[in-house]
Formats: C-alpha cells, structure tokens, sequence
C-alpha cells in the first residue's frame, strides 16, 4: 500500500459512509476497507460472489418459515457446506479482516464472518443482523424468538456461553446487559472491522496503514454527526473488537 495514495481511498470510503445506515452496502464498504492493500481488487467481482453464496444457500432454507429458523439454518450452511471458520491458527493475520480474502480463504475473525453471513442473509430477506458483543462478534436471528449465533460455529450462544466470553474481556462471568445484546448499526460494523486494523497496525509499529484505519474511523463519525437523528440507530460500543 503507498500512504500517498490513501486521501483517494479515504475520500471514496467517506462518500459510501456518508448517508442513512440503511442506505449502506455493507459489502462494498467492506470491500473498499480492503482496496487499498489490493490495487487489483475487483469489488464487482467480490459482490458476485456473495451473490453466488445466496443461490447456493438458497435450498438449506426451503420449507422454513419463521425467521429465527431460517437466519439459524442459513449461517449453518455456509459453516457446514461452504466451510467458513475462524482462523485461530493466524488470528492477528490482517487478511481476516478482509473481506475478499475473507470470501477466497473462507477463514476470518468472527466480525468478517458475520459480514459474509449478513450479506448473503440480505439477499435472501433472512432476518440476520450483526451483535458488537464484548471481545467476540456476534450474529442475531430473530423471528418467533431471538437467538444469538457464534459466526465461528455457526451454533446458537447459550447463556452460559455468553457469560464466558464476557468473563475473557472483563474478567468475571455475569449475565449480558439487554444493551450488549442489541443489533449494531452497519456505522458500527465498518468502525469495529476498521478499530480491529487499526489496534493490529498500532501493535506491528505500521504507523501509515494506522493512520488509514484512524481516518476512516474518523469519516464514519463525521457521517454519523452529519445525519438526521432518526437514521442512525444507537448501537453497542466498538472499542471491544473482533
């Protein structure tokens, strides 16, 4: 990446922020956080294949009908079928923050995950929306009943479970705050998937790819400060990444 060249990079993610979070393509947002490092990024070529996932998808959802079922059944699916998984292996590795590597390398961190699965879901109108929850991302179906998904698994989080990864952040096992549990905004996605590049690039002393995550982190708050009240929505805090 040549830091010359990031107001361009910064100026094209600034213009897709910079409007109501239901007007935002969180894949192509995505996608344009990973232009920089991948000069022949083919962000057309990239949607294509989320597209491809939600035909493929498409018949692990026949004969459901209540939301929660289907959100459930559909990140399953490309856990099982397409083998999407957590890269505990190379977890700091900057390519699972990526959603092209994330789509060819089918490994990520569990925020880059639930962008694959939230976009499929948003092809197929499956009810499936993002959690920023404590130190680990995660997904929320909703339908007859709400269940909250470990996008690593694909599996629905028990109580206990949740209390768990909470007990690794804060260092004491508690019950989930109703606000810990709520859906996150796209806004909130985009700076806790940039928050994760930003602390990687701080701890390798990579000061310039640093400053690019901080500047985009900047232009969604100033999208967010730009906009009506009623379209943005409060989400979680995104301090707590991955």
């Amino acid at each position: 990446m040549d830091p010359l060249d990031s107001s361009l990079h910064v100026a094209l993610f600034a213009h897709h922020v910079a409007r109501p979070d239901d007007e935002i393509d969180l894949g192509q947002a995505a996608l344009l956080i990973a232009a920089p490092e991948y000069p022949e990024l083919d962000i057309e070529a990239a949607r294509a294949q989320l597209d491809d996932l939600a035909a493929l998808a498409k018949p692990a959802l026949s004969g459901l009908l209540d939301g929660t079922a289907r959100a459930a059944a559909l990140v399953q699916y490309l856990v099982d079928e397409q083998g999407f998984r957590g890269n505990t292996d190379e977890y700091d590795d900057p390519r699972n923050s990526f959603l092209n590597e994330v789509l060819t390398r089918r490994l990520g961190i569990p925020i880059s995950l639930s962008v694959v699965a939230l976009e499929v879901a948003r092809r197929l109108s499956v009810p499936l929306r993002g959690v920023s929850f404590p130190g680990h991302f995660l997904l929320r179906a909703d339908g007859k009943q709400s269940v909250l998904i470990d996008p690593f698994t694909g599996r629905a989080m028990t109580v206990g479970g949740l209390s768990e990864l909470l007990a690794r952040v804060y260092g004491q096992r508690r019950p989930p705050r109703p606000d810990e549990v709520q859906p996150a905004s796209k806004h909130a996605i985009l700076s806790r998937m940039l928050a994760n590049l930003r602390n990687l690039y701080l701890q390798r002393g990579d000061i310039a790819r640093q400053r690019l995550a901080e500047e985009r982190i900047r232009a969604i708050e100033a999208a967010i400060r730009s906009l009506p009240s009623h379209s943005v929505y409060p989400s979680p805090r995104s301090s707590l990444v991955h």
